[in-house]
């Protein structure tokens, strides 16, 4: 599986965002979706994770009620909506894709590249 996350940029904090996360390869109908994401001298950390076959949800509670995970089947693309960004929401994201259900980074087996987010105050 490969896997290309898009759709990072400058907002200023109280705006939004939509990151994609566009596989290929094969289906992710066999897998968890997860975003992390890295700030500058900090751990990558989990954001968010979607079951891509129920389409179930886990959300960090530092994002909990203000970013939305989802996925369209028909493009094999999972989608990170972030809105009422806060500068500390300023970190570089990632996708990942596991056959775990899991928030642990470490189970992920298939990773994007990153695209930075930068939320200004």
């Amino acid at each position: 599986v490969q896997l290309q996350a898009s759709g990072g940029g400058l907002v200023q904090a109280g705006g939004s965002l939509r990151l994609s996360c566009a596989a290929s390869g094969r289906t992710l109908s066999d897998y968890y979706m997860g975003w992390f994401r890295q700030a500058p001298g900090k751990e990558r950390e989990f954001v968010a994770a979607i079951d891509w076959s129920v389409g179930s949800t886990d959300y960090a509670d530092s994002v909990k009620g203000r970013f939305t995970i989802s996925r369209s089947n028909a493009k094999n693309t999972g989608y990170l909506q972030m809105n009422s960004l806060k500068p500390e929401d300023t970190a570089v994201y990632y996708c990942a894709a596991s056959i775990s259900r899991t928030r642990y980074k470490s189970r992920y087996n298939y990773w994007g590249q990153g695209t930075l987010v930068t939320v200004s105050s």
